[in-house]
């Protein structure tokens, strides 16, 4: 039995996907450009680069439902595309490469397997809101708009997140497709990332 499996006997959602994603987690936060003890702007371009090209197909897939979390009213619909592309125009900023074609996301994912990909990517904002903070400085005076995030930073959104997350995953069967959506969605972010240990 691997990891994955282990973690959807555990019965609280956010445990199972935080046991099932622990591995690749790792892998992309100690891998990026990022984590680099003295990161450039093109290190960020690199990075703008790569969330861009994982984040622009599964928001237009996401955006083909109407349930599971694109019909959650605490989840208001949020654009993070904008700021990415806004951070790219900057001036100093290198030139970056088109957009990348994408494999396809499944039709017919159930809402539990969406909701384990919006918790990938509702995730992403917590890490960037710790990049913003270390790299806020060393990368002035670009505004690093995607980091930065929306006003109040993403904890009153993350939590609402988790809240609406237990309320509707809650079976074995249910926390299963969550944790194979995230791991999804952290495969296809992998597949992207520039890993400096590969």
């Amino acid at each position: 039995m691997n990891r994955s499996d282990d973690a959807v006997r555990d019965t609280d959602v956010l445990a199972a996907l935080r046991t099932a994603t622990a591995a690749r987690h790792e892998r992309l936060d100690s891998g990026l450009p990022l984590s680099a003890p003295f990161p450039t702007l093109d290190d960020y371009a690199v990075h703008l680069c790569m969330v861009r090209d994982w984040l622009a197909p599964l928001e237009r897939w996401l955006g083909g439902f109407a349930d599971g979390p694109q019909a959650e009213p605490s989840l208001p619909a949020t654009a993070r595309l904008p700021a990415i592309q806004a951070d790219l125009a900057e001036p100093g900023m290198p030139e970056v490469a088109p957009l990348r074609p994408a494999a396809a996301w499944p039709a017919d994912a159930g809402a539990a397997w969406r909701w384990g990909v919006a918790y990938v990517i509702e995730g992403s904002q917590l890490g960037g809101a710790v990049l913003y903070g270390r790299l806020a400085g060393p990368l002035a005076p670009h505004p690093l708009r995607y980091l930065r995030g929306e006003e109040g930073g993403p904890g009153p959104r993350w939590r609402a997140f988790m809240q609406a997350l237990r309320a509707r995953v809650t079976s074995p069967q249910e926390i299963a497709e969550a944790c194979a959506g995230a791991c999804a969605a952290f495969d296809a972010i992998l597949e992207l990332a520039p890993l400096k240990n590969n």
